[in-house]
């Protein structure tokens, strides 16, 4: 009866589908719970979509190697065997296991079929129903949880999901259905109790271990994938932990999805949850098969498991013992794994040619409830499940809500401002026109300008502690890069202005600059101006530097290379011409520019008068008599009469000592912003060439 309400629709959306399901679900149980126990359940959609085959995903002798580098002094160069000839297959509703020692291969095979080895370097063959598998197309309809727990430790484990579904649903979805969803979800992974706790950090007390794996998982399968893959997923865990994470994993397997994880040792009842096992050894596959056959396996290999022994402790212990102390390594084993495959009679995987793409198998398993950020149209799948813009508005709400939860960073911030303002202002307190008055304010300025940069500093561990999160949900598109940049961009600005305004509010009165409230407008915007390129500048250099502290150093080494190439310490005039391309791009060259016309800019204001040439030489300290006569005696040779009150400086010819060019005060501004906007750009770029997180 609900089919006939809404008739077919060749080209209808995801969220129609959805609408229809819900409804429909409605109709039947007078309310909105799900009709089954899936991870992520919207019911059967249209049944004129084709029902789906189970899917299948097959690899066919992988290989891959690395260089590996030689002792000093050695050309040669020798690759080192990661993977070699891996063949085998994970189906719907199972879990395949690959298990091994420590550098057996076994995150690099789960890599391998995630997509996260370059095609240049990896051979062999991937399908998924015998079709192959486009990247483009696995980063849609799959997930990929990392062995780290990556996470935003401010937020409550609802929180974390809710905005994992904010990413992967589509807009037209609605704020009910969403939340509905990640209380489905919150049920299945067994968080209710810790459904508001935060997630926490070395610093702030949250979930537990396990907790916190299982909310790993679920920000990754809350749109449903139909393959998941996992690093080691129970890696520091205890045993009850582990098992409950795997147990999670059986219920999305059982929901139509393949899952396919790595393990190093799983205990006895996890053994009982999984469907098919891989045992590596240096690359090279020694067991493939159901953990049923694993005993038989053994005997017939004259190395039988004895009775109430782990028969996974007991093939990994023989493994390590053949690589440690047999002659030949494993090599035996290997080979008795490919007779034992040729004797045992092949499973069909797919004797016929599909009577429908996996294209359209894909979209009659998204009807049936799969892969919420898919499309239903048989046109294309979207790579992304929201326009760009409301991916903006989801990053900056989740970094604003993690943020505020601990105000005493940017209440560190502010207070290194409000301290650094204060210093100046009664270091240079009220500072007059006198010659040395000017050379004092020209040091105000030169510290003030650099301050502003040297506070940006902080935005360095900023995007370091969130890369591996964001390169997680970039690689199988949760959001866009470009998103990204721009919503850290505006997120950035209050915080900038809130700054400005104490810094401008504390120093400009104090200091007794001049302009008013028009030269107070113009200094506050050229602080806030610094304090964009800054921000900008360390945040670009984030996404180069790997660690928190090299970012330090490299940050202080070239801010103090700009604020030496400023003009202060020597001028334009005087630096070397080699030298001189570091001047224009040095970014307190402008600033400084900038409030030195502000401050010297005005044609009626005297700065240097008669007697006042003598100050600061070794005639300052002499009579006012004295002054005045060698001044009578300099206007009969220069044929000038120079008195005691004749303007000898004005600000104009300060701005010529100090080597300003003809840039306004206005052009300097914008040049500044133009520089904030320019190093957004290259993090940008950084992003999209930096965060492949792909192994070559």
């Amino acid at each position: 009866m609900e089919l006939q309400k809404h008739p077919k629709k060749s080209n209808s959306t995801l969220a129609e589908l959805l609408m229809r399901v819900d409804d429909a679900h409605s109709d039947v149980s007078g309310n909105n719970t799900p009709a089954d126990n899936r991870v992520v359940d919207v019911g059967f959609g249209s049944t004129s979509l084709p029902l789906s085959n189970p899917f299948v995903l097959s690899f066919t002798n992988l290989s891959y190697s690395v260089k590996v580098r030689k002792k000093w002094g050695k050309k040669v160069e020798n690759s080192k065997v990661l993977l070699n000839n891996i063949s085998g297959e994970a189906r719907e509703g199972e879990i395949m296991a690959v298990l091994g020692a420590s550098g057996s291969g076994k995150s690099t095979l789960i890599d391998a079929l995630a997509n996260r080895i370059s095609k240049e370097s990896l051979k062999g063959s991937i399908t998924l129903n015998g079709e192959t598998l486009e990247s483009k197309l696995l980063r849609v309809i799959s997930a990929y949880v990392m062995q780290d727990d990556l996470l935003f430790p401010m937020l409550t484990v609802e929180e974390t999901l809710m905005f994992s579904a904010e990413f992967r649903f589509p807009r037209s979805l609605s704020k009910k259905k969403k939340k509905a969803r990640v209380q489905a979800l919150i049920d299945q992974l067994g968080l209710r109790k810790a459904a508001q706790t935060v997630i926490g950090d070395e610093g702030h007390r949250g979930v537990s271990g396990g907790e916190r794996r299982r909310v790993s998982i679920g920000t990754d399968i809350i749109h449903d994938p139909i393959v998941l893959f996992l690093d080691e997923p129970t890696s520091g865990l205890d045993s009850t932990s582990a098992f409950m994470v795997v147990k999670v994993l059986q219920r999305i397997a059982q929901s139509g999805s393949i899952v396919i994880m790595s393990i190093h040792q799983p205990s006895y009842r996890i053994m009982n949850l999984l469907d098919r096992l891989i045992f590596l050894s240096r690359g090279n596959t020694v067991y493939n098969g159901s953990p049923s056959s694993l005993p038989r396996f053994f005997a017939e290999f004259s190395h039988p498991i004895p009775e109430n022994e782990n028969k996974t402790e007991f093939a990994l212990d023989l493994i390590r013992e053949l690589e440690e102390n047999s002659h030949g390594g494993t090599k035996a084993l290997v080979e008795f794994n490919k007779q034992w495959q040729a004797r045992r009679k092949p499973r069909t995987i797919i004797t016929r040619k599909p009577n429908f793409s996996l294209k359209e198998a894909i979209i009659a398993s998204i009807s049936r409830g799969k892969l919420v950020s898919g499309a239903t149209n048989e046109s294309s799948l979207p790579d992304f499940a929201n326009p760009f813009w409301i991916e903006i508005i989801v990053i900056a709400k989740r970094s604003i809500t993690n943020s505020k939860r601990m105000p005493e960073l940017f209440a560190i911030r502010l207070g290194a401002v409000l301290i650094t303002g204060f210093i100046l202002a009664t270091m240079f307190w009220q500072l007059d026109d006198s010659p040395k008055g000017i050379q004092e304010r020209l040091g105000f300025f030169a510290f003030a300008m650099s301050t502003t940069f040297y506070t940006c500093a902080e935005a360095i561990p900023v995007f370091l502690q969130e890369k591996y999160i964001f390169m997680r949900e970039t690689a199988y598109n949760a959001y866009r890069r470009s998103s990204y940049v721009l919503a850290q961009s505006l997120i950035s600005i209050p915080s900038l202005i809130i700054l400005s305004i104490t810094f401008a509010g504390t120093t400009f009165f104090s200091v007794g600059l001049a302009g008013g409230s028009a030269g107070f407008f113009f200094f506050f915007l050229t602080i806030l101006a610094s304090f964009w390129a800054g921000s900008s500048f360390v945040t670009f250099l984030s996404g180069i530097v790997p660690h928190v502290m090299l970012g330090f150093t490299i940050v202080v080494a070239i801010l103090a290379y700009f604020l030496l190439f400023s003009g202060f310490f020597i001028s334009k005039n005087r630096i070397p011409l080699y030298w001189l391309w570091f001047h224009y791009i040095s970014l307190v060259k402008y600033p400084y520019e900038g409030v030195l016309r502000n401050e010297f800019d005005d044609p009626n204001k005297c700065f240097v008068r008669g007697v006042q040439m003598f100050d600061g030489s070794p005639l300052g300290t002499a009579s006012e008599a004295m002054k005045l006569k060698l001044l009578e005696s300099m206007s009969g040779v220069l044929g000038v009469n120079i008195s005691g009150s004749t303007c000898v400086t004005t600000g104009k010819d300060l701005l010529v000592q100090q080597g300003i060019s003809d840039i306004s005060k206005w052009d300097c501004l914008w040049i500044i912003v133009g520089w904030g906007f320019f190093f957004r750009v290259l993090f940008y770029f950084t992003l999209l060439l930096g965060s492949k997180n792909k192994r070559r």
